[in-house]
C-alpha cells in the first residue's frame, strides 16, 4: 500500500510571506525613510537578530508580560549556554549597540530597517513585525524630539499618506500623574501595569476618587487639544501639584509650543502612550484615518545609563511596515523599471528586444523582458516599451499612469523614461 502524502503546512501561525506585489510597497516605504533619514544626517545600523535574554530582562526595559511572549532559547556555547531570544524589540538593541561600539559619541543620528518577534497565542497578529526607526541620541532635549516628529511627518509626506495624525503624550507627565494620586506602592504598580496593557478605567477611577483636592488632574486625563495652549490651561490650576509634576508638564509645553511655532499638526492626547515602560518625556504615535497606530517614539533618557552608559539623553520612534503597506494598498505602486515587450518570438525580434533591454540598464535603468507577455506581466510597471520586429531602431513607449504613448527610438525612449 502506497502511504498518501500528508499536505505540508508551508507558513507557521503568525508569519506572512511577502509577494511581489508586498515587496514594492515594502521597498516603497523603506526607500522614503531612507531618503528621509539621509536628509536629517542618520547613519544606518543593523544590530543581531538574537540577544541576550537578559538585555530585556536584568534591565526591566520589557513589562512582565511581554517578556512572557518573547521568542527564547539556549545557545550551547560548550556547557555554559545562556539564553537568548529573537529580539521582540528594536530600541533595546540600538541603545546597547551604541554603547557598546559608538558611546560617546554624542550627537548621534542612527536608523535602521528591521525586524522584531513577538509570540502571539491566538495566532491572529503577526509575530515577525518590521519596522523603520531611527534614534537620536545625545540630542538637547526639545530638538531632539521636535526633530522625531518632523522626520516622522517628512516620511509619511514623502509616501503621499493623507488622514495620518500625529497624536502626542508625555510618558513623564502620566508617571508623575500617577505619583499624585498618592497610593500604596502595590496600588500604584498595579495601576502602572493595567495602564501599560492599555486599560485606562483604573486610572480614570482613581482621579475621579481624589476630587477637587486635585482638580488639574481630570482635565489632564480627558484633555484633547491641538495646542500648546491646552496645556497652559491645565498648568493653572496645577499651582500646588508637586516638582515633578510641573516640571513634566513644562517640558510638554515647552515642546508643543515649538510645534506650533513651526506649525505642525497634531493632537495632544496623554492617554495615547503606550508601552511606556523605558519612556521618560514625551512621545508620540501615528495614527491612520481608520484609527490604526502605524507609528510611535517617545524620549527614554534612563534606557543608556542602565546600561552602562554615561548618562545620555535619547528619543527615537518607530514606523510599522505591515500597517503602512495596508495604508499604500490603493496607491499605485509600479515598478521603477520598464517592460520591454515583443509580441514576435522570432530570433530577430528576440535580439532586437535583448538588445534594447540592455540599452536602457546601459543607462542605469532597470528592465526586465517579456515576449508575449500581456497585463499581468506589463501592469508591474510604469513604462512599457514594445519593440517593433521590422525597426531595427523604432519602439512604442507607453506610460501607464498617463496612458500617452509614443513612437521614438530607443535613444529617446531611454532619454524620457530616465528624466
Amino acid at each position: 500500500m502506497t502511504s498518501q502524502p500528508v499536505p505540508i503546512q508551508q507558513r507557521c501561525r503568525g508569519m506572512r510571506d511577502l509577494l511581489p506585489a508586498d515587496m514594492v510597497r515594502f521597498r516603497c516605504i523603506e526607500d522614503a525613510f531612507r531618503q528621509g533619514c539621509a536628509a536629517y544626517g542618520y547613519d544606518e545600523v543593523k544590530p543581531p537578530t538574537i540577544e541576550y535574554l537578559q538585555l530585556f530582562t536584568a534591565l526591566g526595559t520589557l513589562t512582565p508580560g511581554m517578556v512572557g511572549r518573547v521568542y527564547s532559547f539556549l545557545d550551547w556555547d560548550g556547557w555554559t549556554g545562556e539564553r537568548v531570544v529573537l529580539r521582540p524589540d528594536s530600541t533595546i538593541p540600538i541603545a546597547r549597540l551604541y554603547v557598546e561600539h559608538l558611546s560617546p559619541r554624542v550627537p548621534c543620528r542612527l536608523f535602521y530597517v528591521t525586524n522584531s518577534f513577538v509570540f502571539d497565542d491566538t495566532g491572529s497578529k503577526q509575530r515577525e513585525r518590521w519596522q523603520c526607526g531611527a534614534e537620536f541620541i545625545g540630542g538637547a532635549s526639545v530638538v531632539a524630539e521636535v526633530e522625531m516628529v518632523l522626520l516622522a511627518q517628512d516620511v509619511v509626506a514623502r509616501l503621499g499618506l493623507d488622514g495620518v495624525r500625529f497624536q502626542v503624550c508625555h510618558a513623564g507627565l502620566l508617571k508623575a500623574l500617577i505619583d499624585e494620586l498618592d497610593l500604596d506602592a502595590t496600588a500604584k504598580q498595579h495601576l502602572v501595569e493595567t495602564v501599560l496593557d492599555g486599560d485606562w478605567r483604573g486610572l480614570h477611577e482613581a482621579v475621579a476618587r481624589v476630587g477637587q483636592a486635585k482638580r488639574y488632574l481630570s482635565p489632564l486625563l480627558q484633555l484633547k487639544g491641538v495646542s500648546a495652549g491646552y496645556l497652559g490651561n491645565v498648568k493653572a490650576l496645577a499651582s500646588t501639584a508637586g516638582d515633578e509634576f510641573r516640571s513634566a508638564l513644562d517640558q510638554f509645553i515647552e515642546v508643543a509650543t515649538v510645534l506650533d511655532d513651526l506649525e505642525c499638526n497634531y493632537e495632544i492626547d496623554i492617554t495615547a502612550v503606550r508601552s511606556f515602560e523605558y519612556y521618560t518625556g514625551m512621545c508620540f504615535q501615528l495614527v491612520s484615518a481608520a484609527g490604526e497606530k502605524v507609528g510611535g517614539g517617545g524620549r527614554y533618557d534612563d534606557l543608556i545609563p542602565l546600561m552602562g552608559g554615561p548618562h545620555t539623553s535619547a528619543c527615537g520612534f518607530a514606523l510599522y511596515m505591515e500597517q503602512l503597506m495596508g495604508l499604500l494598498a490603493d496607491k499605485p505602486c509600479a515598478s521603477r523599471g520598464v517592460a520591454v515587450v515583443c509580441d514576435d518570438d522570432s530570433p530577430t525580434a528576440l535580439r532586437r528586444t535583448l538588445a534594447a533591454a540592455s540599452a536602457v540598464r546601459t543607462a542605469g535603468g532597470l528592465a526586465a523582458v517579456g515576449i508575449r507577455r500581456g497585463p499581468e506581466f506589463t501592469g508591474q510597471f510604469r513604462w512599457i516599451m514594445q519593440v517593433i520586429p521590422e525597426s531595427t531602431d523604432t519602439v512604442l513607449l507607453l506610460d501607464s499612469e498617463t496612458r500617452e504613448q509614443t513612437t521614438c527610438s530607443i535613444p529617446q525612449a531611454i532619454e524620457r523614461i530616465l528624466s
